[in-house]
């Protein structure tokens, strides 16, 4: 029998108020939000007045309230907030990506030892229920690779800009007015926000704590209107992807731009969609598609983790207990489309192995191979001197592959 439960909500922006909507028009299921904290004092609310509160600790000392939910931007805050509900023996939703990949580690072992169970399934890919796929359904299986698009602000602006040939910036204004982005996007575009996401299905997954300043994540701000035509001539959408692959006993997590065929089903998930794709030993691909942006979607994820809580719902972390050989490690070689301005830019990647070339006056890339730590260390170099750097294909390998032929070519263009 579901148990009741009586919520104290932090936030009432876009995803706070998609799950008031969410939960208000829920069939077969009930839960009372007490009252709802928030900071600004002078804005217009939809609620009656008496139902807010600008003091955290009205809620979070209120010993009538068993469940905490936390929808607020500021990721410091968050923590304090669910730090201080662990404590005090609440359980705990949040959809803060950020503020959970940061602090993964610390959160996973502070509801270990007060008991209580910390859901974040709306942190990760909006709809979609990947976080408890990976708990309970590929709770025994060996996994592969777990990559997709997880970020739906970025791939409603490369849908605009590939598809409907809008500029980059017509398009962010478009998923700004929408909702879809925020009025500084730089976590989104600059892929901060797929790596936070990355980070924590590392953990359901493989078993295993990335720290978010150890993972590559280049996003789509350099992209540039030749690396547009040429993905179009060849067939390609372009696409963010975080990907996080075992490797040998390892386990490798980085966000790039990548070049996705027809034959690829993320080459068909644009606006605002996210899409997962699961490779396991013995059940192969499994594909998983949903919105991963807006209110009413991050809060129907929200909603489905209360559910949860109502029947004492806790992640069991079977991967970690299984796995705890596994370990992080980037030191991987990918093959990669790099538009490059002088020769020096390749010398600094430290690019080998060149399966096609072209240079021009205004135009220069090479396919070639690079590893991702190196990307990791010239990340800002990257940014600076405006490079584009775009996965290709499917090779992930621990070591690289050279030819005397493909030197000698790399060398041509240096």
């Amino acid at each position: 029998m579901a148990k009741k439960l009586n919520i104290g909500l932090f936030g009432f922006g876009c995803v706070g108020q998609g799950l008031y909507h969410v939960l208000s028009n829920s069939k077969g299921f009930t839960a009372n939000i007490t009252r709802i904290a928030v900071k600004d004092k002078n804005k217009p609310r939809s609620l009656d007045a008496g139902i807010f509160t600008f003091d955290k600790y009205e809620i979070l000392d209120n010993p009538e309230i068993n469940v905490i939910i936390e929808l607020i931007d500021d990721a410091d805050e968050a923590f304090e907030i669910v730090k201080y509900a662990i404590l005090k023996g609440k359980h705990v939703v949040t959809a803060n990506k950020k503020m959970v990949a940061i602090h993964l580690k610390e959160l996973y072992e502070l509801q270990e030892n007060h008991n209580v169970s910390l859901l974040y399934e709306a942190s990760t890919c909006g709809s979609i229920p990947i976080i408890r796929t990976l708990e309970e359904y590929f709770d025994n299986e060996q996994l592969n690779k777990v990559s997709g698009i997880f970020n739906g602000t970025t791939n409603y602006i490369l849908t605009k800009t590939i598809s409907e040939k809008i500029s980059y910036n017509a398009a962010l204004k478009q998923a700004q007015e929408k909702g879809f982005a925020e009025t500084d996007p730089t976590s989104d575009v600059e892929g901060f926000d797929p790596k936070y996401k990355a980070v924590i299905i590392a953990l359901h997954a493989f078993g295993v704590f990335a720290k978010p300043e150890e993972v590559l994540n280049l996003g789509i701000t350099t992209l540039h209107e030749n690396d547009i035509k040429y993905a179009s001539e060849k067939g390609y959408k372009i696409k963010l992807v975080p990907t996080v692959k075992q490797t040998k006993g390892s386990v490798s997590v980085f966000v790039l731009p990548k070049f996705i065929r027809h034959e690829n089903p993320l080459f068909f998930v644009d606006n605002e969609f996210n899409g997962v794709i699961v490779e396991g030993e013995f059940s192969g691909e499994q594909f998983l598609k949903g919105k991963g942006a807006g209110g009413h979607p991050t809060g129907a994820a929200v909603l489905s983790d209360i559910s949860a809580l109502s029947y004492d719902y806790k992640y069991a972390f079977k991967k970690l207990n299984q796995l705890q050989k596994n370990k992080v490690s980037n030191d991987v070689f990918i093959k990669a489309y790099i538009r490059f301005n002088t020769a020096i830019d390749l010398d600094v990647l430290q690019a080998t192995q060149v399966y096609e070339q072209y240079t021009s006056e205004n135009y220069n890339y090479v396919i070639a191979r690079v590893n991702i730590l190196d990307l990791l260390a010239q990340r800002e170099y990257i940014l600076k001197n405006n490079l584009f750097i775009s996965e290709v294909g499917e090779e992930i390998n621990s070591v690289p592959v050279k030819t005397q032929d493909n030197e000698a070519a790399l060398k041509a263009v240096i």
